[in-house]
């Protein structure tokens, strides 16, 4: 069963590695939203393509949207925050069972 256990904590880590990936790349495109980089930057192009798709979802279920203020990508970091308080720990506790 350790084998199971060693697999879910691996499985934990990489939730956690990749949702504080995408937390940066979050945080990485609301302040480029600032300062009004070139479109046809790779970098610009390539974080608008990787992020644009949830933001875009967000969008669609905030009623408010006022003053020209998108808060939606301050939503997806309390999602992430939550996800790494409570999925990850989860995960670890219910491999350390295993064990």
């Amino acid at each position: 069963m350790f084998v199971l256990g060693n697999f879910i904590v691996a499985v934990a880590r990489i939730i956690d590695m990749a949702l504080t990936l995408y937390m940066w790349i979050i945080v990485i495109r609301a302040v480029l939203s600032w300062v009004n980089p070139d479109p046809y930057n790779p970098v610009v192009r390539l974080l608008y393509q990787v992020t644009e798709p949830l933001l875009a979802r967000v969008r669609r279920w905030i009623p408010f949207r006022g003053m020209g203020i998108d808060i939606s990508p301050i939503i997806i970091l309390l999602v992430i925050v939550f996800l790494q308080s409570f999925l990850v720990p989860s995960l670890m506790q219910l491999a350390h069972s295993f064990r």
